[in-house]
């Protein structure tokens, strides 16, 4: 009865181990992300902060020079990403932005 149970044991650990450990031959990672795609993510995330930081501000949360500074900094950073994009658009090449 002993053997039994070890066996058994023996049989669903190595189960178990399989189904946690098993990769099938192919895995699905997503679309591939072209640096088109990285860079208008980046600008919506970037015009998040900008509205996040203009509504923190109205509310009197945010002091007016730390304002005044992420403000600036983010929209140089968007700016930034604007050119970028731009240059993708003219090139047409690869990661060639469509609409």
């Amino acid at each position: 009865m002993n053997s039994d149970a070890w066996g058994i044991c023996a049989i669903i650990t190595a189960a178990s181990l399989f189904y946690i450990f098993h990769v099938p031959g192919r895995l699905y990672l997503g679309p591939e992300k072209t640096r088109a795609a990285y860079l208008r993510e980046r600008k919506d995330a970037v015009y998040e902060n900008l509205r996040d930081l203009n509504f923190e501000y109205q509310a009197g949360k945010v002091p007016d020079a730390d304002y005044q500074s992420l403000k600036s900094s983010l929209q140089d950073e968007a700016a930034t990403l604007l050119a970028e994009i731009a240059r993708l658009e003219g090139s047409g090449g690869p990661g060639t932005l469509k609409a």
